[in-house]
């Protein structure tokens, strides 16, 4: 909150005694026959003749004019004029500023001149109160760009063409911008740039000048056009000479670029006719050439399409192969294991069963008690009539009684024969 002076007279009949205050960002002026300041503090002043007189309380933080750059719009600061009026020669009371207060914010500063020296006045809260200092201007020390046309410019056949410019720039050092003459950077720059132009433009036909949009260096050509080489021109000569002259005037070119250009007269008309017909018969063929591409591309998406699916198929089916081989194989297996198991608890059951009647012979056999080899074979017999049935005849097979068996079935069948014979 800004305390505004506040002022008193002490002694009200001693004439000539004032006292006040002043707060922070304030300043008080007060005129005897000179004009001083006083900031930031309170004061006492007694005049031996006359009195003091307070011309203005001032809040330097909140200066009411702002100071614009006309050309990019940027604010240079704020300002405010404190002014006296005075009796002329001829008794007419005219005004006239005695004081000037400044806050230039940061990154900006003022020239001021006295006789024929210049002083550069660097950001904060200034004043000016001797009339043979006055501001030369304020300047911004950041980056600006601006939109530039260029007045008409005439190409070797004599086509006039108006170009539209960008300008991106940094003053570094205002002092010698000012010691040119100049108020802002533009106004040095733009006469320069028309003049530079127009000798680069001047040595370009009206169908290189169509062809090319920018003079930014990442605009590349083909080598073997015949106007490439003034198009190089156009890229690196413009930008050079126009960096050169921006550092005579403490400016730093940043960048430089044509972003528009329009023809005039019936030459440019006639030739905007038959460039529009030619671009049209272009976009013409890139669209037959589009539409070919486009159906080429369906075409090979549909063939590609084709290929997925038989390779999946063909996957499909080896799968399907592969499950069936597997099948059979385990099936096989299976069998093979099986019959495995099979003839291995058969190989068992007879060797037990062997096994068995080893044992049972070996216990026969050492049984030496004739009354108990009987009573085996009586056993023995009584189990084989309980095996086959009580009406079984048992033949023997060893002795002479297997032998005459056999001979009475060779008789049998030989009168069998013979009667067939008869």
């Amino acid at each position: 909150m800004v305390d505004y002076p506040r002022f008193s007279s002490v002694l009200d009949d001693t004439p000539g005694f004032l006292c006040g205050t002043g707060g922070r960002g304030t300043g008080v002026e007060l005129k005897d026959n000179h004009i001083f300041v006083i900031k930031n503090a309170g004061f006492a002043a007694y005049a031996i003749e006359g009195s003091y007189k307070v011309l203005a309380v001032v809040d330097q933080t909140h200066l009411p004019t702002a100071i614009k750059d006309h050309i990019t719009g940027v604010t240079l600061g704020w300002s405010e004029e404190v002014r006296m009026q005075s009796s002329t020669a001829d008794g007419k009371k005219k005004e006239y500023v005695v004081a000037l207060f400044l806050n230039i914010p940061a990154n900006n500063c003022a020239i001021l001149q006295k006789g024929d020296h210049l002083q550069l006045l660097s950001a904060g809260q200034h004043y000016i109160t001797n009339p043979n200092v006055t501001l030369r201007g304020l300047y911004t020390l950041g980056e600006n760009q601006i939109e530039m046309p260029t007045k008409d410019i005439y190409t070797r056949d004599q086509v006039p063409v108006s170009l539209t410019i960008y300008l991106k720039w940094q003053l570094m050092e205002p002092m010698k911008l000012a010691t040119h003459g100049y108020h802002t950077p533009y106004d040095a720059l733009r006469d320069k740039t028309q003049s530079i132009l127009t000798q680069i433009v001047s040595h370009l036909d009206y169908s290189s000048m169509v062809k090319q949009r920018s003079i930014r260096p990442d605009n590349t050509e083909d080598a073997n056009d015949p106007s490439s080489a003034f198009l190089d021109a156009l890229r690196t000569h413009a930008m050079d000479d126009l960096l050169l002259a921006a550092l005579e005037y403490g400016i730093v070119l940043k960048d430089l670029a044509v972003i528009d250009r329009q023809f005039k007269g019936d030459v440019a008309a006639t030739m905007d006719k038959l460039i529009t017909r030619a671009l049209q018969a272009q976009v013409e063929a890139a669209n037959v050439d589009r539409e070919n591409s486009n159906r080429i591309k369906q075409e090979e998406g549909a063939l590609a399409v084709a290929r997925v699916k038989a390779q999946a198929l063909n996957t499909q089916a080896d799968a399907q192969a592969y499950s069936v081989v597997a099948s059979a194989r385990a099936e096989a297996q299976r069998l093979q294991i099986e019959a495995e198991a099979q003839a291995q608890a058969t190989r068992l059951a007879a060797e037990a069963d062997a096994q068995a009647i080893r044992i049972k012979a070996e216990a026969d056999a050492n049984v030496v008690d004739p009354f108990a080899r009987e009573m085996e074979l009586r056993r023995m017999e009584i189990a084989r009539v309980q095996a086959f049935g009580s009406k079984t005849v048992f033949v023997p097979t060893e002795g002479i009684g297997a032998q005459m068996g056999n001979m009475m079935a060779m008789s049998m069948a030989a009168g069998l024969g013979a009667d067939a014979r008869t």
